[in-house]
């Protein structure tokens, strides 16, 4: 495993159970989950405030965000629903039905682009890309650890030119070859939880957000008072 570099420490809401973060024009982009308690907000990243927030209903507990172009796409666990909103108002815009998506997918983890495709994660070993206009699937890519297939793909981030996923339970994150699927190395995250949620096995690691155009990387985890800017090495190979 490669070490990672704190650059900077930044307040985070430690009630906010992290399911997804992006940034987008100079603010984050975070979604939350639990049933009764998910939200989408707009969160300044210097105070930690949240600037505007939608709650979702109460029935339907969020899951991974991104931004593409100009709208936020946040997925749902198993309500079986890509949320749709305006990115710069948060206004709720409409949803797209995961059947639309693919008839197979049944729960929404993670999400993200490569400027060309939607990327989502399931849980499985499995990364669906999709048409960003019509959510078809156009393929979909095994995760492989070696000759192993690698579950538990949870949050992800599209980062020069790899993709970087959250592994659920794992203080690690995966950086993966988008042609072949193959997990080129892992970071290693496993000094940054906070002694407040040392012990508690919920609060895993989960959010990574990538500023392109101060080339800046920032993590936080589920409930982590704390969100920090990361320095990442160059991949292994």
């Amino acid at each position: 495993m490669q070490p990672v570099q704190v650059v900077k420490e930044y307040a985070h809401d430690p009630a906010a159970f992290c399911q997804g973060l992006v940034f987008h024009n100079g603010k984050l982009i975070e979604g939350t989950g639990r049933y009764n308690e998910s939200r989408l907000r707009q969160v300044d990243l210097d105070t930690g405030n949240v600037e505007i927030e939608v709650k979702l209903r109460d029935d339907i507990f969020g899951e991974g965000v991104t931004v593409f172009q100009d709208q936020i796409l946040q997925l749902t666990w198993k309500n079986n629903q890509l949320l749709v909103y305006d990115a710069a108002t948060l206004k709720f815009k409409g949803v797209v039905r995961y059947p639309q998506i693919d008839p197979t997918l049944r729960e929404g983890w993670g999400i993200t682009h490569d400027g060309q495709s939607l990327i989502i994660s399931d849980g499985t070993s499995r990364l669906r890309f999709c048409d960003p206009k019509t959510f078809r699937v156009t393929r979909k890519l095994t995760v492989r650890n070696g000759r192993r297939a690698q579950t538990h793909l949870n949050e992800l981030e599209f980062v020069d030119g790899h993709i970087l996923a959250n592994v659920w339970y794992e203080d690690k994150i995966a950086r993966i070859d988008p042609g072949s699927g193959q997990i080129v190395d892992w970071l290693d995250l496993r000094q940054l939880k906070p002694g407040s949620v040392r012990w508690d096995k919920e609060a895993v690691l989960n959010g990574i957000a990538w500023d392109d155009s101060s080339r800046r990387l920032f993590v936080t985890g589920k409930n982590w008072p704390k969100l920090f800017e990361i320095k990442i090495p160059p991949p292994a190979n």
